[in-house]
């Protein structure tokens, strides 16, 4: 098992997003060294974990030189901390390329809504990050773009769909990615990756009019991190550019809350157990969360519908059915739907002929919300696992046969959609290994505008056990 990372003795060294923060602002580093260590990593490890979607290194350097000179200097919590955006959101002058080769790239004209309050924090963007097509797959495994590979093992999948994002916050090219979810996308590689990952409240980050305009807003924005405090600070300074008054503020959350929750734990999903091994790690978390005082019950998965799943393929498959048929529309002339993965095509037709089926289905989707906000009446948290098994190798989610693959994917991922759905919360954070060395994550969900409370139990965790670093030895 060989891992692939950057971690050494340059700018970055391996300090996280705030310590970034506190070098540069203290003048013990400069925003160009550091953003040219970042480059350096990038360069070091993407042959190896094909991460990258479209570098923007001289732009970011530029960048860098300039505030350095006081020409255009980046304000903001974060100035000079290098960062990537996920290639299915506008980054003006790049491509945007949705993890396909299906059309030729053109550049965006202008920057997204959430790509403005990305940069807006400060962070300096390095370029553009791979994802699965069109973000449909758990593992970005493209025919010809090819596999992004998992920093710890290069055997395995990155997860995804921010799948580069993942990667190269854990092989320590960045200390913070952004990242979105719309089935598990931001938690799906932090678990395979050993990261902080929070999928916040629907409607907490600015979405792209596509998005707003869907039946169930199961898409949210966020970011991939190594730290709590990471993740914690970038909500922080989000929230200053971009704030929803529907939701409860998350403001700045820098340790453990003292309120001791009650917390439901569940092991299977809807459709199946989790693996022993995972299921045994899940079980240990909820033992430590007893010993640090909270109230613990271990209960079953009866409050979401034996429908859920079928429903959420077809609804996800209704996502295909749009991109699919507006392509040309939507992408220019030289769209070509044959260069389409058999993921994508598989989602389009199931759609296709399910049509009629949709509107029940979107109902009792959208019913869930209600039984959600009837379960936290109960309970302040949900632990589950993130992933149902351990992170599998490079290949076996390959969008290569339809029913294999999706079949796949729904067995494998079997607890994120859910909070997708609802619009609640929810971290994986990876607090254990599997027995052949890959982090595992754990998922914590809670009530809808219930980040901080989050983040508080998180940072607990991190402290009563912190986790494995792909640097350290084994």
């Amino acid at each position: 098992m060989a891992r692939v990372h950057a971690f050494g003795d340059d700018a970055l060294g391996d300090l996280d997003a705030v310590a970034l923060v506190e070098a540069i602002r203290s003048g013990r580093l400069g925003r160009a060294e550091v953003v040219d260590a970042a480059v350096a990593r990038a360069e070091t490890v993407n042959p190896q974990l094909n991460a990258v979607a479209y570098p923007a290194y001289d732009k970011a350097r530029d960048k860098a030189r300039a505030a350095a000179n006081g020409d255009g200097l980046k304000r903001g919590f974060f100035a000079g901390v290098p960062t990537f955006i996920k290639d299915n959101i506008d980054v003006a002058g790049q491509p945007t390329m949705q993890g396909t080769d299906a059309w030729t790239p053109y550049p965006a004209p202008f920057d997204s809504e959430v790509t403005r309050v990305v940069l807006g924090t400060g962070l300096v963007s390095l370029g553009k990050t791979q994802l699965s097509e069109f973000g449909f797959s758990a593992a970005a495994e493209h025919p010809r773009l090819g596999p992004v590979r998992n920093p710890w093992n290069t055997d395995h999948t990155a997860g995804a769909s921010s799948s580069g994002s993942g990667a190269f916050v854990a092989a320590g090219v960045v200390p913070i990615a952004h990242a979105n979810d719309g089935g598990g996308s931001i938690r799906i590689p932090a678990a395979c990756n050993g990261l902080v990952g929070l999928k916040p409240s629907r409607g907490r980050l600015p979405l792209d009019a596509a998005y707003r305009r869907l039946p169930v807003g199961i898409v949210a924005n966020g970011v991939l991190t190594r730290s709590v405090r990471d993740t914690a600070a970038f909500y922080r300074e989000a929230e200053r550019l971009w704030r929803n008054p529907k939701l409860p503020p998350v403001g700045d959350v820098t340790r453990p809350g003292k309120q001791r929750l009650r917390v439901a734990v569940i092991t299977r999903s809807v459709q199946r157990d989790s693996s022993p091994e995972v299921r045994e790690h899940v079980l240990d978390t909820a033992a430590l969360l007893e010993e640090l005082g909270h109230r613990v019950e271990h209960i079953e998965n009866n409050w979401v519908p034996a429908s859920f799943l079928g429903d959420f393929v077809l609804y996800w498959g209704l996502l295909s059915l749009g991109q699919v048929s507006v392509g040309r529309r939507a992408f220019g002339d030289s769209f070509d739907r044959a260069r389409l993965d058999n993921l994508t095509l598989g989602l389009y037709r199931h759609a296709k002929s399910n049509l009629h089926r949709l509107p029940l289905a979107i109902a009792r989707l959208r019913r869930l919300r209600r039984r959600s906000a009837q379960f936290f009446g109960s309970y302040d948290v949900l632990l589950t696992p993130t992933l149902a098994d351990p992170t599998p190798e490079v290949g076996y989610l390959a969008p290569t046969h339809y029913q294999q693959v999706i079949d796949r994917l729904s067995d494998w991922v079997a607890y994120t959609p859910l909070q997708n759905v609802t619009g609640d919360p929810a971290i994986s954070l990876p607090v254990a290994q599997s027995a052949d060395g890959l982090p595992l994550g754990i998922m914590l969900s809670a009530d809808i505008g219930q980040e901080r409370r989050l983040l508080e139990l998180a940072y607990e965790l991190e402290a009563a056990r912190p986790w494995a670093r792909i640097q350290d030895e084994r």
